[in-house]
């Protein structure tokens, strides 16, 4: 859990401007690999075995061998005349690229996305024969997906009932069939041209022994997550394109290389100094092994000089496999050394192996030099609290866009347990960047929780970060604004947490509690037990419950309850929520894009499979009334990594929806009654559930 010091941390600003875009872009190039890296996998391991220079090759000793390989490689005529396709060449020339566009589609528009995706992509790989069409899958893919959504918008909720099904297979079939016919006889030369210039600039590159100096823009570009643009969008595909070629391809190497990463780790293991080196080994152990490079990024931003050394160890090995002429036979994903040797091809694992010990080696010997240079100053920082780690983590996790659970398990480790302050704990504040949704749906479940443990006299409230005046004696928020919130609350414990409806936090924060009461009850044995401090203190936030249970019954209202059977992207998701909001009369049109902006600023998935998107605390004006919309996704939604089925949106005048919202976030937080919820067959059925809830 990570605690509070002197020092302000550094303000996590919105994200926007050029890197956002990229990161965007990046992610979504990785959103179409990442799940398909099983496929990858499969490919390089029957690539590694038969084809000609394969360990199972037109070379093996066992004739039963060669003849595998011989089918498995290209095919072959049977004794009775019968031909057959083989493996390795439609895999990676047809499957792979039509599992990528497939995937890209869906992301964009769904099943019915993915299909028309799919047609599309195979206009462009039949169109551009002999060339592995990655690139073409990549564009042609999301792109069908994107004109389809586009043109069924014209006439959404304008068919009659009984035709939609017709209405949106016809949509369908006739968008992928023009689509497929403009891939092949347009697309497919332009996509053909461009994989030969890109293959050509790599190829140059790699024959100078230039290329590499790609390190110095992959590896800074890794720390701030703006590498999978590179990785997945350049790399990924002209990689899959040698590697049909030859048998190999180092591309697959420059940035999935555990070697930096652990000889960083390393080094701060041995010559770091406070939480940082405490947290390494274990670190090391998950980059290395666990192929979770992300884990080492923290210790870059608390020390930027590091980059160096990172840029000079993966130059290094890059290097290495430039001079071995070694390389992978497709992506190794996560980049664990396990997936690096099981994608190693035959005859490249002594320059693979040492690619990866000579990067580790050369980043821990100038990471090294960086590190004992600077001791005697971390050490004087780490004594007065300075270190800077967890900062660290809360910035890499606001750069990902998202929490991670390996930073969350390195940021508990980094500080241990939480510490008590020396005052009594009476004010417990939940902080978010609006004050309004996910803080007081945090907020309610742990007053439940103090309530079960019996513990009285805490008064817990949530405040919009901006609105906190120095007063709190524990201030908890989302791991993304804990940076922020300390610059406000510089004396209080700072917690964070990742989800607001059963993170373990809350736990420990009523533990943090029982003890502080207890030590006290134990030093002063004698003294009167002290004034209960609950009914005067919580007073304010009981006033409020009072209000909106007065008018919860219209906060939410049966209209605005919906069930969908399929899914949605995060975006229809808050444009349906914004245009309920608005058709109840409580927003006005331009709620949606303050909604939207509170999504770039910190996600407001909230856990069990809930989100409540909201406003920013700046788009007051937009709001009229209090109102609540539930709209549950069957199908699920991608809410930026996380899986959301129940979309809660939010708008609040005062505080009126604050009662019926703090009883959704108990009910969310008890797992047998989302259970429920997802079972109700109706949405009059759901509402009922709802309703319920309000009025208990």
């Amino acid at each position: 859990m990570t605690t509070t010091s002197a020092e302000a941390g550094t303000e996590n600003r919105p994200r926007g401007g050029i890197r956002v875009g990229v990161q965007r872009f990046g992610t979504f190039l990785s959103g179409m690999i990442m799940p398909n890296i099983a496929a990858f996998i499969a490919w390089g391991l029957l690539t590694a075995l038969f084809i000609p220079d394969g360990w199972l090759g037109n070379d093996s000793p066992v004739e039963a061998w060669r003849w595998a390989d011989s089918a498995i490689l290209g095919g072959g005529e049977a004794s009775d005349g019968t031909e057959w396709t083989g493996l390795v060449g439609p895999i990676i020339n047809y499957l792979l690229p039509l599992l990528i566009a497939f995937t890209g589609g869906n992301l964009v528009y769904g099943h019915r996305g993915g299909v028309v995706g799919a047609l599309a992509a195979f206009g462009v790989i039949i169109g551009a024969e002999g060339t592995v069409m990655f690139l073409g899958a990549m564009i042609a893919g999301p792109l069908a997906a994107y004109v389809l959504k586009q043109i069924e918008r014209l006439w959404d909720g304008k068919v009659k009932a009984g035709f939609e099904m017709l209405v949106n297979n016809f949509s369908a079939g006739f968008v992928g069939f023009f689509a497929a016919l403009a891939a092949f006889f347009w697309l497919a030369p332009v996509m053909q041209w461009l994989t030969q210039v890109l293959g050509s600039a790599v190829g140059w590159l790699v024959d100078n022994r230039l290329i590499p100096l790609a390190s110095i823009i992959v590896e800074p570009a890794k720390v701030v997550f703006l590498n999978n643009a590179i990785n997945h969008g350049v790399f990924t595909p002209i990689g899959a394109e040698q590697s049909a070629q030859t048998g190999r391809s180092l591309l697959f190497l420059v940035e999935a290389n555990p070697g930096p990463g652990a000889g960083l780790l390393l080094a701060i293991t041995i010559f770091g100094v406070g939480a940082a080196r405490a947290t390494a080994p274990g670190a090391l152990v998950i980059q290395f092994i666990g192929g979770i490079h992300e884990v080492y990024f923290p210790y870059v931003l608390a020390k930027p000089v590091l980059i160096v050394g990172l840029i000079a160890g993966g130059a290094s090995g890059v290097m290495t496999n430039v001079i071995f002429q070694s390389g992978l036979v497709a992506a190794a994903s996560p980049g664990s050394i396990l997936a690096v040797l099981i994608q190693t091809a035959t005859g490249s694992h002594l320059g693979v192996i040492l690619s990866v010990v000579i990067s580790a080696a050369v980043t821990f010997a100038v990471s090294a030099v960086f590190l004992l240079a600077s001791r005697k100053r971390d050490l004087a920082a780490d004594a007065n609290g300075e270190g800077g780690l967890s900062e660290a983590i809360a910035r890499t996790e606001a750069n990902k866009g998202r929490s991670s659970a390996a930073l969350s398990g390195l940021a508990g480790a980094s500080t241990g347990t939480t510490v008590a302050p020396p005052r009594t704990i009476e004010r417990v504040v939940f902080a978010c960047d609006a004050g309004m949704g996910s803080s007081a749906m945090g907020a309610s479940v742990l007053r439940n929780k103090f309530k079960a443990a019996g513990v009285e006299g805490v008064n817990v409230t949530n405040k919009a970060i901006a609105a906190l005046d120095g007063s709190a004696d524990v201030v908890i928020t989302q791991q993304q604004l804990t940076p922020r919130a300390r610059e406000r609350e510089q004396s209080a414990v700072h917690v964070s947490v990742d989800n607001f409806m059963g993170s373990p936090r809350y736990d420990e924060v009523v533990q943090m509690v029982l003890a502080q009461r207890a030590e006290q009850a134990a030093d002063a044995p004698d003294a009167a037990p002290a004034e209960p401090a609950g009914p005067a203190g919580s007073a304010p936030a009981t006033r409020a419950e009072a209000r909106a249970a007065a008018s919860g019954s219209g906060v939410l209202e049966a209209r605005n309850v919906r069930i969908h059977a399929g899914s949605a992207s995060r975006e229809e998701a808050l444009r349906e929520a914004a245009d309920l909001l608005e058709g109840a009369g409580a927003v006005t049109g331009a709620y949606y894009d303050a909604m939207v902006a509170r999504e770039q600023t910190v996600s407001t998935y909230m856990g069990n499979e809930l989100a409540i998107p909201h406003g920013t605390n700046d788009a007051k004006d937009a709001v009229l009334a209090s109102a609540l919309t539930v709209v549950r996704y069957d199908g699920g939604i991608d809410w930026d990594g996380d899986r959301v089925t129940f979309v809660v949106g939010i708008a609040g005048k005062g505080d009126e929806h604050l009662s019926l919202l703090s009883n959704v976030a108990l009910l969310f937080s008890d797992e047998d009654q989302v259970a429920r919820l997802k079972a109700a067959e109706t949405p009059e059925e759901l509402y009922t559930l709802l309703q319920t809830v309000n009025e208990g």
